[in-house]
């Protein structure tokens, strides 16, 4: 198995006590491969979806980590901690016997659409060339720039007592970097008596379902079998569906080989993917007006 390569995108499960680079590691060994790229971090304690990029799909990870996600969370009420989940220092209780069900759904769907978001100091975002955690971790707090974030919908909200503790679960879809720690936060606090994510889960990203994925120990098992390890990889053009298909002719290979532009009479304007003649996806072109310019190139 030392010779085999894949390439595509390989439909991971993070198990918790996993950060997202302990996954690519780990693949690593398994698969025998250096090429390797995970599309979007997930928090050591959090589960799910993590699309994997293997060989030439490594050229595909900013395009899938730009894409919206979809978690399932629970936030807990009325604490707060520094790390903005209850994995962290607890710092604040507050009591939460006040508040209705209805008064948890009204703030939780507040923060539907765009607002400007504070990450939170224990984040791998960077100020000033060094990441907030590492400066957490030296017991600062710093001041922190807000970023927009979107979050297209949030739906699905149970909200529960449990053991004396004010509890709400529900589903996000967001845009790139929004925290969820500090949406519960930020969720919390609107409530005026603060909020902590006590749990996490991805259940879509890149247009892949959390019942679509395998965890590592699968992934491992299934090396005895290079057809079935196959068989888990998505391949890159799938992920351009919405793309219209051209193969190229004789002539035209030469100039996509080299990513050069390239012009075919009666083609309509818009994406294609553009394959060679022998069948090998090559790249991803924009035409206008007959003209191919090249939008994200795919062979070695």
């Amino acid at each position: 198995m030392g010779g085999v390569s894949f390439t595509g995108v390989l439909p991971v499960y993070k198990e918790s006590g996993y950060t997202s680079n302990d996954v690519v590691a780990r693949l690593r060994g398994i698969l025998h491969m250096k090429k390797i790229g995970h599309t979007g971090t997930l928090d050591p304690e959090a589960t799910g979806v993590l699309p994997v990029c293997l060989g030439r799909a490594t050229k595909l990870v900013g395009y899938l980590t730009d894409s919206d996600k979809v978690y399932r969370c629970t936030m807990r009420l009325g604490v707060t901690t520094d790390t903005e989940d209850m994995t962290g220092e607890i710092t604040g209780r507050t009591d939460t016997s006040h508040l209705t069900a209805d008064d948890v759904k009204a703030a939780i769907l507040s923060f539907t659409g765009e607002y400007d978001q504070i990450p939170p100091m224990y984040s791998a975002k960077k100020v000033n060339g060094r990441k907030l955690y590492e400066i957490a971790r030296e017991g600062a707090v710093i001041e922190r720039r807000p970023s927009r974030v979107y979050i297209r919908g949030i739906s699905d909200i149970s909200v529960y007592e449990r053991e004396g503790v004010l509890r709400a679960d529900y589903t996000v879809e967001c845009s790139k970097g929004t925290y969820i720690r500090s949406l519960c936060r930020d969720t919390g606090e609107k409530l005026g008596v603060g909020g902590a994510m006590e749990k996490l889960e991805r259940i879509r990203a890149c247009g892949i379902e959390a019942a679509d994925c395998v965890t590592l120990d699968v992934i491992e098992e299934m090396m005895g079998d290079e057809r079935g390890i196959e068989g888990l990889v998505i391949p890159i053009e799938r992920f351009y569906s919405d793309c219209g298909s051209i193969t190229a002719g004789e002539d035209e290979e030469r100039l996509i080989r080299n990513g050069n532009r390239f012009r075919r009479k009666g083609l309509a304007d818009g994406m294609y993917k553009v394959y060679l003649p022998d069948g090998t996806f090559a790249a991803v072109y924009e035409t206008e007006n007959g003209e191919a310019k090249l939008c994200r190139y795919f062979l070695e």
